[in-house]
């Protein structure tokens, strides 16, 4: 059942994460770590990023810093209520508390993340009740495809010598 929401083309997560897919292939046309955010908010896109790290020369050019900044012009507001965010890796530890700081309820994530999942993998800061707001974590969605664009990203990347 779980893979009938997950991988199923025809589910609203599987649409939504595809266009955050999206955004991390521009990433890595880029040459950053290819991740990608999109912010839905009733059944419409609000805001969508892509990992600028290396153009920005700015270490919270995360995707999902971005895409929340956007967001709030849209919304006009810092609460970032009746959103959803996809996002093609697990959050890290920053993106995971600017979430739960915008009070965003759903988060849905492509493929975990060992070294800095903030979700699941390391730590569960979007589901720590010692805070005052939570969000509802969904993983796993088109998770191969996600996985896949950061190996041949990394597995470049160690071609042309870099870390």
């Amino acid at each position: 059942m779980t893979d009938l929401i997950l991988q199923n083309p025809l589910t609203p997560h599987y649409f939504w994460m595809k266009k955050a897919l999206d955004q991390a292939l521009i990433a890595f046309d880029q040459g950053d770590v290819p991740v990608g955010a999109v912010i839905v908010h009733r059944d419409r896109v609000i805001a969508e990023a892509y990992n600028q790290r290396e153009m920005l020369q700015d270490p919270t050019a995360h995707a999902e810093m971005i895409a929340m900044t956007q967001a709030v012009e849209v919304l006009q507001s810092w609460r970032l209520l009746d959103c959803t965010l996809y996002v093609t890796l697990e959050p890290c530890p920053m993106c995971a508390g600017a979430i739960v700081q915008a009070r965003i309820p759903i988060v849905v994530y492509g493929t975990a993340d060992p070294k800095a999942g903030a979700c699941h993998s390391l730590f569960s800061i979007t589901g720590d009740l010692r805070l005052n707001h939570q969000a509802a974590v969904l993983g796993g969605v088109m998770q191969e495809d996600c996985r896949a664009i950061l190996q041949e990203f990394f597995r470049q990347q160690r071609a042309l010598g870099k870390k």
